[in-house]
């Protein structure tokens, strides 16, 4: 009973995992999708073998399969035997090798062991090679660094090689080295240093000796005509700059030399032979025109000129376009200076002007010209008596003077040296004028008759005249020409009327102020063509109106005493006049007689007084100025008059009125 209860019960439990096993198959088979790549690929291989989806191959799939993967293992276990074959023939290969590579290992030890001290001394060779290599190498580079090579040593210190690039390169090269030998000093062993920076530095003195040299010589071999400065004199004075002394040691000499050859230049000029003695035909002296003394130093003056600017065309190459090297050298060479080591440190060295040294230097080279030119034209000054044309060359010093001004500059020795001519011959201008009135004035107490300006004051402004138109077509500042011409109207004017105010004094007042109006007129006739002159036409004009009024007034004076009315017209103006007592009925009648025998010719007679008045409508202007005054004081007369009868009797008016009657509407038309 039992039993069958076990029995019963592994059925069941056989029942279960059976149950269960197909449950896990069924849901492994389901849970399976066709997208995973294994169960793919198994789909695949089924298919490849082309079995048929039946019972009976369902069935044979698990024992085919199994079989296959027998036949499959077989085939590798074969493989790998021939494999395991190999291998075995491989390892026997290996162990032949083996014992040959200990064989060759032993062979390699026993000859190791023989070669090593040779191999040990061959390395301590090389490394010596690599050593010297190493210093050869240091010492080539000291050498062409610190050395100067056979060429280049003949180059930089023999005379007989020229002065070309070559000599250039080595010069620079040399000074290269001398300051490079400052680093040799900051090592221990500092002889070989200061031997070098030795040996160096005589050689760049030997080598600045030579350029030196060269360039006076040079110099001495340019175009006398147009000394253009050529590519190796400029780089040489480039050079030279950076010693100083030596710069300006070549400077004079070529300014000397220079100066000599313009000398010789300008006496050919002058006299037309040549430095030799021989007659140039091509050349016109200009001593031929020494009695012309304007165009004489007219001609001085413009060779001069040209020969300025030709000069400074010429120099103007070396110190414009080369000027800021040049101060660069400057500057280098004196900082180097001794003297600049231990000067001051507020002393100040001034820096080089390339325009300044370009002006200085041609004012050096014409020199000498200016020296003979100073001669000759001082000869001309002194030798002249005449005042126009001393005038005339005094204005043609300034304009050269005012030109070589705006060339050099006013420091310039050309610059003074022409001034200095200029005052010189302004003096002498003066003096002939001092000595020109003195003469003129010899005569001058006779007074012409008709009252115009003597003679010798027409012949003053005559001079002024030219004078002053010399002086218009002169060159001169703006600012400065009103100075300028109250100058020259001080020196050739002023005399003459101060001369004629004197004479003036000797006159009666009405001659004297006609003589004064006719001189002052000729003045403003002279100067009134001049607008430089203007302020001094304002003053002769005011002067002129003085003398007008005083005529005017010497014309009214006449009215009023040729009329008879000035003891009346002088009565009702004094205030301290008691009432009528002056115009009583005899004086009237009187007063009256004399005006109708003045009022006819009246004006003419007037006119007549100032006929000597050189300007006729100023003449007629101050009469008839005078007249309207006359008529002016007749009217008040006539108003007092008037006055003084509506305060009488009937009888008494009618007798007052009967003595007077003249009226000034009459008088006005009879003065008109």
């Amino acid at each position: 009973m039992s039993d069958q209860m076990d029995i019963g019960s592994n059925s069941l439990t056989s029942s279960a995992k059976t149950s269960n096993s197909l449950a896990t198959k069924i849901t492994a088979v389901l849970s399976t999708s066709f997208s995973d790549t294994e169960f793919r690929e198994a789909l695949a291989l089924l298919d490849h073998q082309g079995w048929a989806n039946d019972a009976k191959n369902r069935r044979r799939i698990r024992i085919n399969r199994q079989k296959a993967v027998i036949d499959s293992n077989g085939i590798v276990i074969d493989n790998f035997s021939r494999v395991s074959e190999q291998l075995h023939r491989v390892r026997s290969i290996l162990e032949t090798l083996k014992a040959e590579y200990e064989d060759i290992k032993t062979q390699v030890a026993l000859a190791q062991s023989e070669m090593s001290p040779t191999l040990c001394e061959a390395a301590s060779l090389l490394e010596t090679r690599e050593e010297v290599s190493v210093k050869q190498g240091v010492l080539s580079a000291f050498k062409e660094y610190f050395l100067l090579s056979e060429p280049e040593l003949v180059a930089l210190t023999s005379t007989a090689e020229p002065v070309d690039e070559r000599f250039f390169e080595a010069l620079s090269k040399a000074r290269k080295i001398s300051k490079d030998c400052e680093i040799l000093l900051g090592l221990q062993q500092q002889t070989f240093g200061l031997d070098l920076m030795e040996q160096t530095s005589k050689h760049i003195n030997f080598g600045f000796q030579k350029l030196y040299k060269w360039t006076q010589r040079e110099f001495k071999t340019l175009n006398l005509e147009n000394p253009q400065m050529n590519t190796s004199i400029r780089q040489a004075l480039r050079v030279l700059a950076e010693q100083p002394s030596l710069f300006q040691s070549c400077l004079s000499f070529f300014a000397e030399t220079r100066e000599r050859i313009l000398s010789e230049a300008f006496h050919t000029a002058l006299t037309g032979i040549t430095s030799h003695g021989v007659n140039d035909a091509s050349i016109k002296p200009i001593d031929i025109a020494a009695h012309d003394m304007l165009r004489y130093v007219g001609d001085m003056l413009a060779w001069v000129h040209s020969a300025t600017v030709s000069e400074r065309e010429a120099l103007e190459v070396l110190f414009i376009s080369e000027g800021e090297e040049l101060a660069k050298g400057l500057r280098k060479g004196r900082d180097a200076e001794i003297w600049r080591l231990v000067a001051d440190d507020d002393d100040k060295v001034r820096e080089f002007d390339a325009l300044g040294a370009l002006n200085d230097l041609v004012d050096r080279d014409v020199a000498g010209v200016t020296r003979l030119v100073r001669q000759r034209v001082e000869q001309v000054v002194r030798a002249n008596e005449e005042i126009l044309p001393a005038y005339k060359l005094a204005t043609l010093l300034s304009f050269y003077g005012l030109t070589f001004e705006k060339l050099l500059g006013s420091a310039s020795f050309l610059y003074e040296c022409i001034h200095g001519l200029e005052a010189q011959a302004f003096r002498q201008f003066r003096s002939l004028l001092k000595d020109n009135i003195a003469t003129m004035q010899t005569g001058s107490e006779n007074i012409p008759v008709n009252l115009s300006p003597p003679l010798f004051f027409n012949d003053a402004l005559d001079q002024l005249d030219a004078i002053m138109h010399t002086y218009d077509s002169s060159l001169s500042s703006t600012d400065a020409r009103e100075d300028e011409v109250q100058s020259i109207l001080a020196d050739a004017l002023e005399p003459f009327i101060y001369a004629c105010n004197n004479m003036a004094r000797s006159m009666t007042p009405l001659e004297a102020a006609i003589f004064t109006i006719n001189f002052n007129i000729a003045v403003s006739k002279c100067l009134t063509k001049f607008e430089f002159a203007k302020k001094r036409v304002e003053q002769i004009r005011c002067n002129i109106q003085e003398a007008f009024a005083s005529i005017v007034q010497s014309q009214l004076e006449f009215f009023r005493v040729q009329s008879g009315l000035e003891y009346l017209f002088n009565s009702i103006n004094d205030t301290r006049s008691d009432d009528g007592s002056s115009l009583d009925e005899d004086m009237l009648t009187k007063a009256s007689q004399q005006l109708d025998e003045f009022l006819p010719s009246a004006l003419m007679d007037a006119i007549d007084r100032v006929k000597y008045v050189q300007d006729t409508t100023l003449a007629r202007q101050m009469t008839e100025e005078a007249a309207g005054l006359f008529c002016k004081e007749f009217e008040k007369l006539e108003q007092e008059i008037d006055s003084r009868d509506s305060n009488s009797t009937v009888s008494n008016v009618a007798a007052l009125r009967s003595q007077f009657p003249r009226t000034s509407t009459e008088i006005r038309v009879l003065l008109s």
